[in-house]
C-alpha cells in the first residue's frame, strides 16, 4: 500500500438555491512515501477541494482517504499546510507565528527551544533579519516566506501546498520555488508534497509525477504523467530540455483534450461546466 492512498472520493456542495453540485467523482490516487506530486487543471475544477479533504480540513462524501494505513479524520500532526494567502497571524511578529506552530507540534519543548527552532527555520528562507516584524510590515513574498518556515519548521511528513505561490509576481515566485525545492531535498528525511497548481513550469520544476485533473463537475484525475528528470532542476534546463518539452506538451495535451470534451459537451447540449483553461507556461511560450 502507498503512503497516502486515495480510494474513490467524492465529494459535492449545496449551491445558494439548494441544488447540489457536484465537484468531485471518482477520484483515486496513491502517492508513495517522499515522492513529490502535483495536480494541475482548469481553475475552478475542484483541485483545492481535493486538497483540503486529503489533508482533512474538508470531508469527503464518499470513499476513503488513508494515510500509512490510517483514516484521515480531521488534520494530522505530522502534515503541514501552506495556502495562497498566506494564514499568518497579523497581530505577531513572524518569529511568534513559527514559534506557534512549533509549540503545538512541539508542545513539551521548553520556550526557548521553540524559538530556536522558528528563528533557524526563518533563517532558511532569508527572513533572518525580519523575526520581529510583523505581517503587515512584510512584502508578499516575504509573508509566503514566512508560511514556507513554519511549515517547516514543525518537521512534517507531509507537505500539503494549494497554490503557495499564484499570487507572487514572477520573480519571487521563481526564487520560492527554487527555496522550497532545496529545503525539501535539505530536510534530511523525505517530505511526502502534494501540491496544487495551475503552473505547468512549477509543475515540472518541483514534482516526481503530475496529475491532470479533469473538468468539473464531477471531477477527477486523469492519468499521471511521470517527470523524470534530475533534481535539482533549472529554468534552463526546463526550457530548453527535450525531456522537458516532452513531459509539457504531454500534460497540456491532456488538460487541452480535456477542455475540447467540455467545451464538445456544451454544444451537444449535455450539461458541462463553463471551463477557463488558465495555465502558467514558460515566458517563451506565452
Amino acid at each position: 500500500m502507498a503512503y497516502i492512498e486515495v480510494a474513490r472520493v467524492a465529494k459535492s456542495f449545496v449551491t445558494s438555491g439548494g441544488a447540489a453540485r457536484e465537484v468531485l467523482s471518482d477520484v483515486s490516487l496513491s502517492v508513495e512515501r517522499g515522492e513529490f506530486v502535483s495536480i494541475l487543471g482548469t481553475m475552478g475544477c475542484g483541485k483545492s477541494t481535493l486538497l483540503k479533504i486529503l489533508a482533512g480540513l474538508v470531508p469527503a462524501d464518499s470513499g476513503r482517504v488513508t494515510v500509512a494505513g490510517e483514516v484521515v479524520r480531521g488534520v494530522r500532526p505530522s502534515a503541514a499546510i501552506v495556502f495562497q494567502n498566506y494564514s499568518l497571524l497579523p497581530w505577531f511578529s513572524a518569529l511568534e507565528n513559527v514559534r506557534l506552530a512549533v509549540s503545538a507540534a512541539f508542545p513539551d519543548w521548553p520556550r526557548e527551544q521553540q524559538r530556536e527552532q522558528a528563528v533557524r527555520h526563518l533563517r532558511s528562507v532569508g527572513l533572518g533579519d525580519a523575526v520581529d516584524r510583523r505581517p503587515g510590515q512584510l512584502s508578499g513574498g516575504m509573508r509566503q516566506r514566512v508560511a514556507i518556515a513554519r511549515a517547516f519548521a514543525i518537521e512534517p511528513e507531509i507537505l500539503f501546498l494549494d497554490e503557495p505561490f499564484g499570487a507572487l509576481d514572477a520573480l519571487t515566485r521563481d526564487s520560492l520555488q527554487q527555496e522550497l525545492a532545496r529545503l525539501c531535498s535539505d530536510a534530511g528525511r523525505p517530505i511526502t508534497t502534494v501540491m496544487i497548481t495551475n503552473s505547468v513550469e512549477e509543475a515540472l520544476l518541483l514534482s516526481d509525477r503530475i496529475l491532470p485533473m479533469t473538468a468539473g463537475p464531477r471531477a477527477t484525475l486523469g492519468a499521471p504523467v511521470a517527470v523524470e528528470l534530475g533534481k535539482p532542476r533549472s529554468a534552463s534546463e526546463l526550457l530548453h530540455g527535450d525531456q522537458a518539452a516532452e513531459v509539457r506538451g504531454r500534460v497540456l495535451g491532456l488538460l487541452t483534450e480535456e477542455l475540447e470534451r467540455a467545451r464538445g459537451a456544451r454544444r451537444s447540449g449535455a450539461p458541462a461546466p463553463a471551463v477557463t483553461l488558465a495555465l502558467r507556461v514558460a515566458p517563451e511560450m506565452e
